[in-house]
C-alpha cells in the first residue's frame, strides 16, 4: 500500500510540476530555452579589432566637459601593436603617469572589425555574443551616453554624417529618430550573427548617462526650468543671483560623469548591495522602454533585432522598474534575455544573493562570478585555497538555491572588462578583485604566467564547461592573453596577424625591464575550442543534472546525467598519481582523447582531468 501511495503522490508532484512549468512559460517566468545552450564571447568593440581606419576616433568625439584632463592636442589613435605599458608621445607630453593617461587612449575598433571576425568566432564555435556598450558616447567603456537610441558614431563608416542626423533630431520623440551609418551596420551585424545562429545581446546601463546626454545638457542649461529636472538625482540647483554655481548632483559612485537617474517611490532606507523596493521616473522609463523597442523589434521586426540585454549595476536599479522592464521585454520578444550584473554586497569580500533577481519576475540570470570565485580557491595555486570537500559544498550552495530553470541560464563568467584576464587571475595568489594591479601592488605580476599557471588554468576549463551554466569567455583569453584588472584588461586583441611589440613584462615600475612577446596562442586556442565542441555535442553537460561523486584532499570527482546519459568528470591535483572507483559500468570513452577506459578504476597522473562518458 505505501509503495502505491508512493506511486500516486510522484504522479502527483509530476503533474503539478507540469502545470507550474506550463503556467510560467505564459508567464515568461523562465528563462527562454536557448540560454542554457550557448557559449558565449564577450566583445569590447573599440579593442576587438579595426576593420576602417577612416572611422577612427577624433579629439571631437571623445572629449567630454567633465574629464579629468582635456584630450591633448597633439592627441592620436595608439597603433595597435604598441607596447600597452609604454605612454605614446601625445601622452608624455601632459606630464601625467600612464595611468591617467590611459581612459584617453584607443585603437580603433569598430563593428566592421567585428564582421571581419565572425568567421573566426565560428570556427571557435561561439553560439552568442555578448557586447559592452555599443552607444554612442565619448569615453571608452560607453556606459555614459550621449544618445542611448544611436550606436556609437566611431563604430560605423561615416561618424561626421552620422552625428549630422543625430543633430536633425528631438532625442525626446522617437518619431523622428533615423538610423545612422553605424545604426545600420549593427543591424547588418545582427543579421549576419544570425544566419550563423550566433545570439546577440547588448549591455545597457539604465542607471546613468553621460554628462552629454541630451537631457542632461537640456538640465545643466535651464536648471529647475528644465523639463528634464526630475529625471535626475538633483541635490541642488544653481543660484543665478550668485556668483558661485550652486549645481550638485549625484554620480554614480560619486563619479560625476556619470549622473544617476532619479529613484522614486522608494520603500524603507536603501542599503548598497542589498535589492530595494522602487522604480523611475515614468518618463525616464519610457524614453528607456522607446530604446529598448528599437533595438528588439527594428521597424516592428523582432527578426531583425537584439536577443536580449545584459544590464549594467543592476542592484543600483528598484525591483519595481525591473519588474516592468521584464514585462515590456517579454510582451515584444517573449524569447529575449535579460542578464543583470548582480555582484558585491561588501565588496571585496561578499557576493549579493542572486536570488531575488532570479526567480522569474525580473532577470533570466546573472553574471555567475559566485561559481567562478570557488573555482579559482580550488584550481589555483595558493589563490584562497580549498579543498575539493570545501569546494563542492560551496558550488552546490551557488546552485541549489536557485530554482532549476536558472540554474542552467547562468552566465558562467570568470574574467570579464571588469576584472583580471584569467590567465593572470590564476597567476596572482591575492584575494580575488582585490589589489589586482601593479598600481595598487608592486609585486602584482603582470606578465605571462609560468607552465603551472596554465596547466591548472586548463583544469579549470574543463569545469567550467562541465559545469552548469552556461560557458562565457572574454575576448582574448581564448588565445592566451594576460592582463591585470580594469583597465589592463582591455587591451587590444593579439590577433595572428598583428606583430605585437614586446611587452614590458614589469610594467609600470622603475629598474631594468624585461619583456614578454604577446602573441596568439594556438595550443590554448585549440583546447577551448575542443572543449566547446564537448559540451556541444553532449547534452547531458548543457542539461544534467549535477552530483559531486567523491571529494577528499585534492581530488574530486562530479556527474552530470540527462536521459540515462551519465557522464563523469574526475580532476587530480594532488602531486602523485590517484586512484578514483569508477561507478556504473566497466566501459567509459575520455571525451578528452575520445579513448575507451575499460575497467571499475581510473588512474590519474598528478595536476591532470578526465571526462568519461558511460559506456
Amino acid at each position: 500500500m505505501r509503495y502505491n501511495l508512493s506511486i500516486l503522490f510522484f504522479g502527483f508532484v509530476l503533474f503539478t510540476s507540469s502545470c507550474a512549468k506550463r503556467a510560467n512559460v505564459a508567464l515568461n517566468n523562465e528563462p527562454p530555452s536557448w540560454a542554457r545552450d550557448v557559449i558565449w564571447y564577450q566583445i569590447f568593440v573599440e579593442r576587438f579589432n579595426n576593420g576602417d581606419t577612416a572611422n577612427d576616433p577624433t579629439i571631437r568625439t571623445i572629449s567630454s566637459p567633465t574629464a579629468s584632463f582635456p584630450v591633448p592636442e597633439k592627441w592620436q589613435t595608439t597603433p595597435w601593436e604598441w607596447d600597452w605599458y609604454e605612454q605614446e608621445p601625445w601622452a608624455k607630453s601632459t606630464g601625467l603617469s600612464l595611468r591617467e593617461t590611459l581612459q584617453h587612449r584607443r585603437y580603433g575598433g569598430d563593428l566592421q572589425g567585428v564582421l571581419d571576425k565572425l568567421d573566426y568566432l565560428e570556427k571557435l564555435g561561439i553560439t552568442a555574443i555578448y557586447f559592452n556598450p555599443l552607444n554612442d558616447a565619448p569615453s571608452l567603456h560607453k556606459y555614459d551616453a550621449r544618445n542611448y537610441h544611436h550606436i556609437d558614431v566611431n563604430f560605423g563608416p561615416d561618424p561626421e554624417g552620422d552625428m549630422q542626423i543625430i543633430a536633425a533630431e528631438n532625442p525626446a520623440d522617437p518619431a523622428t529618430w533615423q538610423w545612422t551609418s553605424a545604426d545600420k551596420l549593427f543591424l547588418r551585424l545582427i543579421r549576419e550573427c544570425h544566419q550563423r545562429n550566433i545570439k546577440v545581446i547588448i549591455d545597457y546601463s539604465w542607471n546613468h548617462t553621460g554628462v552629454l546626454f541630451w537631457a542632461w545638457q537640456d538640465l545643466i542649461k535651464n536648471q529647475q526650468l528644465s523639463r528634464y529636472k526630475d529625471w535626475f538625482e538633483v541635490l541642488a540647483f544653481d543660484d543665478p543671483s550668485t556668483p558661485e554655481n550652486e549645481f550638485k548632483y549625484k554620480g554614480w559612485l560619486n563619479i560625476m560623469s556619470l549622473p544617476e537617474f532619479k529613484k522614486i517611490d522608494l520603500e524603507g532606507e536603501r542599503v548598497h548591495g542589498i535589492p530595494f523596493e522602487g522604480n523611475l521616473n515614468p518618463e525616464v522609463k519610457q524614453h528607456v522602454f522607446d530604446v529598448t523597442r528599437r533595438w528588439l523589434a527594428p521597424d516592428g521586426d523582432i527578426s531583425k533585432g537584439i536577443d536580449g540585454f545584459r544590464l549594467d549595476v543592476a542592484d543600483q536599479i528598484p525591483l519595481g522598474f525591473w519588474r516592468d522592464y521584464r514585462k515590456f521585454v517579454k510582451s515584444i520578444n517573449p524569447e529575449a534575455l535579460l542578464v543583470g550584473e548582480i555582484w558585491w554586497s561588501h565588496w571585496p569580500d561578499d557576493f549579493m544573493d542572486p536570488t531575488p533577481y532570479s526567480s522569474g519576475d525580473i532577470f533570466d540570470a546573472v553574471m555567475f562570478y559566485h561559481a567562478y570565485r570557488p573555482a579559482r580557491g580550488f584550481f589555483a595555486e595558493g589563490a584562497t585555497t580549498i579543498s575539493a570537500n570545501t569546494f563542492a559544498q560551496q558550488l552546490e550552495f551557488e546552485w541549489k538555491r536557485l530554482n532549476e530553470p536558472f540554474r542552467y541560464a547562468m552566465m558562467n563568467v570568470n574574467a570579464t572588462h571588469d576584472s583580471p584576464r584569467l590567465l593572470t587571475c590564476f597567476a596572482n595568489s591575492g584575494k580575488y578583485k582585490y589589489h589586482a594591479n601593479p598600481y595598487e601592488d608592486p609585486d602584482y605580476m603582470t606578465g605571462k604566467p609560468n607552465e603551472e599557471t596554465y596547466k591548472r588554468v586548463g583544469l579549470y576549463l574543463i569545469h567550467q564547461f562541465t559545469n552548469i551554466g552556461a560557458p562565457h569567455i572574454w575576448n582574448g583569453d581564448e588565445l592566451g592573453m594576460w592582463g591585470s584588472d580594469d583597465p589592463d584588461c582591455r587591451k587590444p586583441i593579439w590577433w595572428k596577424e598583428r606583430k605585437m611589440k614586446p611587452e614590458t613584462r614589469n610594467n609600470i615600475h622603475p629598474g631594468a625591464k624585461t619583456y614578454n612577446e604577446p602573441a596568439f596562442d594556438e595550443a590554448h586556442f585549440s583546447f577551448i575550442q575542443q572543449l566547446i565542441q564537448i559540451r556541444k555535442k553532449e547534452p547531458a553537460l548543457v542539461n544534467g543534472s549535477f552530483e559531486v561523486i567523491y571529494s577528499d584532499g585534492n581530488k574530486l570527482m562530479y556527474k552530470r546525467e540527462w536521459n540515462k546519459e551519465k557522464i563523469y568528470v574526475l580532476f587530480n591535483l594532488e602531486a602523485d598519481t590517484a586512484s578514483f572507483d569508477l561507478p556504473d559500468a566497466e566501459s567509459y570513452t575520455n571525451l578528452l582523447e575520445d579513448k575507451v577506459i575499460n575497467g571499475k578504476e581510473a588512474l590519474m597522473g598528478p595536476f591532470s582531468a578526465v571526462i568519461l562518458k558511460m559506456n
